[in-house]
């Protein structure tokens, strides 16, 4: 089952939308495709996968897509495999309210955070 969420600037190389489509991938638990045009994303589910991961947004950035309770957010992070294993990119995640299906990928200013962190293995 996928839901359609609405991104008011389009995640990093996808092209704009209105809606973009987000869907579990089956088998993989907390693995999303995001789906847009011809284009799509591996979103990893942050709270399945990295559980120590806990980015802070700008109130701009929650503003931007009318988050105004933490609880309400579904963070997301984009998925990169490889040959040498999957990397994470923790500097840009994707923010979903899941109160309105509105989303957005953010760059986190000022957090020490990698572009490209290796996922450990389950």
């Amino acid at each position: 089952m996928s839901i359609d969420l609405t991104f008011p600037v389009p995640p990093f190389g996808l092209s704009p939308e209105p809606v973009f489509a987000l869907a579990p991938v089956e088998g993989a638990e907390g693995l999303f495709a995001l789906t847009g045009g011809d284009a799509r994303l591996y979103l990893l589910d942050a709270a399945v996968h990295l559980p120590d991961y806990a980015p802070e947004l700008t109130d701009e950035q929650a503003t931007t897509i009318g988050l105004t309770d933490a609880a309400d957010a579904m963070l997301l992070v984009v998925a990169n495999p490889g040959e040498d294993g999957t990397t994470v990119n923790l500097l840009a995640p994707v923010v979903v309210n899941g109160r309105t299906a509105v989303g957005a990928q953010f760059i986190l200013e000022d957090q020490d955070l990698p572009l490209r962190a290796e996922l450990a293995r389950r």
